[in-house]
């Protein structure tokens, strides 16, 4: 499987709501030397209707995206939340069944942004410059369900004039969880409330992380009571000076 050459995924919180995280993400590939092929007719991996229980539904969503995925170039998207569902429970929706064997394949050659960048690649420096302290939200998918360790904080410490301050619980859920911020919203704002703090007290004026849909769950607790943090996608971190 060449690397030099890449489909990528935008899941459906990058493309609705934060595109910049996407075009991104393509900027920076593009700087470590990476051919990009886009699929626009891609939609979504099925992660909400597999975790709300439809999973009818989400094996549907998945034979579309495994068809948009087709070949052997590896897959690359800025969400381990995404990438997980693919990963690791495609290949039991398609358990027994025609598609099982293209699932497995697929599972295998589908990368989140930073560990397709420090892992495969073996890159961790673009010439990014950001002046800013950050601090890097673990984000559950991310940690558990994916596996991701340090690499996301390797390639921050690589970025020019940024300094990383660890928060307390980093790993430590944002609140968001999907439905689980709609279903249970006061248990949702007071885990942001949480992890916003810990970020303030830690000295931080940005909040990094993999996740864009974590970021936008902290980040509407911070706009609405007017606190002086940001939040940014690690994607955007690293295109920043490019």
């Amino acid at each position: 499987m060449q690397m030099n050459e890449v489909d990528i995924f935008i899941p459906c919180f990058v493309d609705q709501l934060f595109p910049e995280t996407g075009m991104n993400m393509v900027k920076v590939l593009e700087k470590a030397g990476v051919k990009v092929h886009y699929n626009p007719n891609q939609t979504c991996c099925g992660q909400l209707a597999f975790n709300g229980g439809f999973w009818d539904d989400a094996k549907c969503v998945a034979e579309k995206f495994i068809k948009d995925f087709k070949g052997n170039l590896p897959v690359v998207g800025p969400s381990a939340s995404c990438i997980s569902m693919v990963k690791n429970y495609y290949p039991k929706l398609f358990n027994n069944s025609s598609q099982h064997y293209e699932s497995r394949l697929l599972s295998d050659r589908i990368f989140e942004f930073t560990d397709f960048l420090v892992n495969i690649l073996k890159k961790d420096k673009f010439g990014s410059v950001l002046n800013c302290k950050v601090s890097y939200h673990d984000a559950c998918a991310a940690l558990r369900e994916y596996g991701l360790d340090n690499e996301p904080r390797q390639l921050l410490s690589n970025v020019e004039n940024l300094e990383i301050v660890e928060m307390q619980d980093s790993d430590v859920c944002c609140g968001f969880g999907g439905t689980f911020s709609v279903k249970f919203e006061p248990i949702s704002v007071a885990m942001a409330q949480q992890k916003v703090e810990n970020a303030i007290n830690a000295g931080a004026d940005v909040i990094v992380s993999t996740e864009s849909s974590c970021l936008m769950n902290l980040k509407s607790y911070i706009d609405k009571n007017k606190l002086p943090i940001k939040t940014m996608h690690i994607a955007d971190v690293l295109a920043e000076g490019l």
